[in-house]
């Protein structure tokens, strides 16, 4: 979709420290190297490598004058930019006070999640951040096998109640992570997730920016806004509700009537299904 253009060098001073990821929390303390490195595993680290007729996923600043030409067939999360599979949908991850914390879209196979991080200059990080990852979900139970696949180093995970694979992608100052999350066999090689998953990988753009930032650091999730007004109003829907049932509680305790609430004017109502239609009913085919 993109060709490359010559990468020109740029400084950044990035500091380490360890974070806590949405889907686990890391422990490098508890890192075995040699078990992780499986007998007969190509070593190298992952990093953005040709995948039939793709050769990403890219630098925004290698294809930001290419964009606009592809711009319909993708979205924009700020710091990523995804191709959507046809039939997709969207589904946001909400923080308690309405931040949006990721975002997958959701397949008829499985759900697909990008998120990019802050990471060095020098390749390596996804390897740490597989070991990490690797480490704890075989504390959780499950069983974790390490695989080859287009960019290197692939997690094969199978849990109690899903089939995961986790692909890591090493560029220049970010690192990219896809989950891919199905029902048993479902994340296997050569399954229609998989395929998915790396069609979309490949074609993904991360927009790293220049602000200094921790490695491991997630960069932001930025919504559209269209999606950001939804998210926003059914935010509002879902305090007032909450209000609405705490005051008909405490009326009910002291022996008055029920809060009723106020209907709003006619043409003010809320956007029905906003929070259906934001959260996970955005269809983008």
């Amino acid at each position: 979709m993109f060709g490359r253009k010559k990468r020109t060098e740029r400084s950044d001073e990035s500091q380490y420290e360890e974070y806590s990821d949405y889907d686990a929390e890391y422990d490098e303390a508890d890192y075995d190297d040699e078990e992780f490195d499986d007998a007969g595993y190509d070593d190298e680290p992952a990093a953005a490598a040709p995948v039939g007729d793709r050769v990403g996923p890219y630098d925004y600043e290698d294809v930001a004058d290419r964009l606009e030409t592809v711009a319909d067939q993708r979205l924009d999360l700020g710091s990523v930019i995804v191709p959507v599979p046809p039939g997709g949908q969207l589904q946001v991850e909400m923080t308690p006070d309405g931040t949006p914390q990721a975002v997958h879209l959701a397949t008829q196979h499985g759900r697909i999640t990008v998120a990019a991080y802050a990471a060095p200059k020098s390749p390596g990080q996804w390897r740490s951040v597989a070991a990490d990852l690797a480490e704890t979900l075989r504390k959780d139970g499950a069983t974790v096998s390490v695989q080859n696949g287009p960019w290197g180093r692939e997690l094969h995970a199978v849990t109690e109640g899903a089939d995961l694979r986790f692909i890591g992608v090493d560029g220049f100052r970010w690192m990219l992570r896809l989950v891919a999350a199905g029902p048993s066999g479902s994340a296997d090689e050569n399954t229609p997730l998989i395929a998915a998953a790396r069609a979309i990988l490949g074609e993904t753009v991360v927009r790293r920016g220049d602000e200094p930032l921790p490695v491991r650091e997630p960069l932001p999730v930025v919504l559209p806004q269209e999606l950001a007004d939804q998210l926003a109003a059914a935010h509002q829907q879902q305090l007032q509700a909450q209000q609405q049932a705490m005051a008909a509680q405490l009326a009910a305790m002291q022996g008055g009537q029920p809060y009723q609430g106020v209907t709003p004017p006619a043409g003010q109502e809320p956007r029905r299904g906003a929070e259906g239609s934001a959260m996970q009913q955005l269809g983008l085919n």
